[in-house]
């Protein structure tokens, strides 16, 4: 089975989610849902999150956390682990509470976070737990902390808020309920602001901020592994991109002479032999990024190419008639 992308680095920002084994009511009572939410703030003091939003429903949370220090997967493996014993402890019971491995995507600082808290703090009014007007009394969620607190030391908004055009004041705070509130109310309004992707793919941003996290960790061990998600796709690109761009400029070209370039140009074809030997892009993705159609055609230039070096590097030896001092012979 494909390995989900883990990437962690200092200051990285996640949204993370996951759900009860076989989608069961971990949190289907106060009780749990208090000693989860517990183990979130321990978990944050412990490994020196930075919690920006959460929230936790019946069968699953969301949790949108910043890691100073670069320690995504210790800090879950300690908040997953501690809850599941003392869960089972007291219930006398034993097995997996969580369905798998959790989900870690990556988020940009700025728009996107703030996209992602909204997203989290309106969950529980998608799932008919609560009206819209009263999202802020919904008890397991981050919402009601900053609206009415006690706020734990690990809370923090004002990033995010700031994008909104608000302070983390209690006026800002009533003038942020109003902006969810417009927000449900607005027919496609969730879509126009890219809802619909937020607890799915690999990283949550804007393209630039996508290629250049990609290109940053493309020689990680899990990108290079043949084994790992569609999501590492991205991280191997990032790589492959680098290399082409590399050889464009060493040959003084660019994507707009590739794009305007006959196919089978013999410039393209030396750039995309190179790419072969010297990185583990496919034939496919050097096909789209030097405009020689399929990859197929990819193949068959390539080949041609490399056969007519050696015939051309056989037809010199055979020219060359002079005696091999290593293999001639003494009287």
């Amino acid at each position: 089975m494909a390995r989900k992308l883990r990437l962690e680095y200092e200051d990285a920002i996640y949204h993370v989610i996951n759900r009860g084994n076989y989608r069961q009511d971990v949190f289907g009572t106060a009780g749990a849902a208090a000693a989860f939410e517990r183990c979130v703030f321990e978990a944050c003091g412990k490994s020196g999150w930075r919690l920006h939003a959460y929230v936790i429903l019946r069968n699953h949370y969301h949790l949108a956390l910043e890691t100073p220090r670069g320690n995504l997967a210790t800090g879950m493996q300690w908040l997953q682990g501690t809850f599941a014993t003392r869960f089972n402890r007291l219930r006398s019971e034993r097995g997996h509470l969580f369905q798998g491995r959790y989900q870690a995507i990556l988020v940009e600082p700025g728009p996107a976070l703030a996209r992602v808290a909204d997203y989290i703090h309106l969950n529980p009014v998608r799932a008919g737990i609560v009206p819209l007007e009263q999202a802020a009394a919904f008890r397991w969620s981050s919402l009601g902390r900053f609206v009415r607190g006690p706020r734990p030391e690990c809370l923090a908004a004002p990033e995010w808020l700031w994008e909104r055009g608000l302070e983390d004041t209690a006026a800002g705070w009533t003038d942020y309920c109003a902006h969810l509130q417009r927000h449900m109310a607005k027919p496609g309004e969730q879509e126009n602001d890219d809802y619909g992707p937020l607890s799915s793919g690999w990283a949550i941003g804007t393209h630039a901020w996508r290629q250049a996290v990609a290109k940053d960790h493309a020689n990680t061990k899990l990108a290079r592994s043949e084994h790992a998600g569609p999501e590492a796709k991205a991280l191997r690109e990032a790589q492959w991109i680098e290399a082409g761009d590399g050889l464009l400029a060493a040959a003084r070209k660019t994507r707009i002479d590739a794009r305007e370039d006959w196919k089978g140009a013999e410039w393209k074809v030396a750039i995309a032999d190179t790419l072969r030997r010297t990185t583990s892009a496919t034939n496919g993705w050097i096909a789209g990024y030097l405009h020689m159609g399929t990859g197929g055609s990819v193949s068959k230039y390539v080949s041609l190419r490399r056969s007519a070096a050696s015939r051309e590097a056989d037809s010199g030896e055979f020219k060359d008639s002079r005696p091999d001092p290593m293999t001639k012979r003494t009287p």
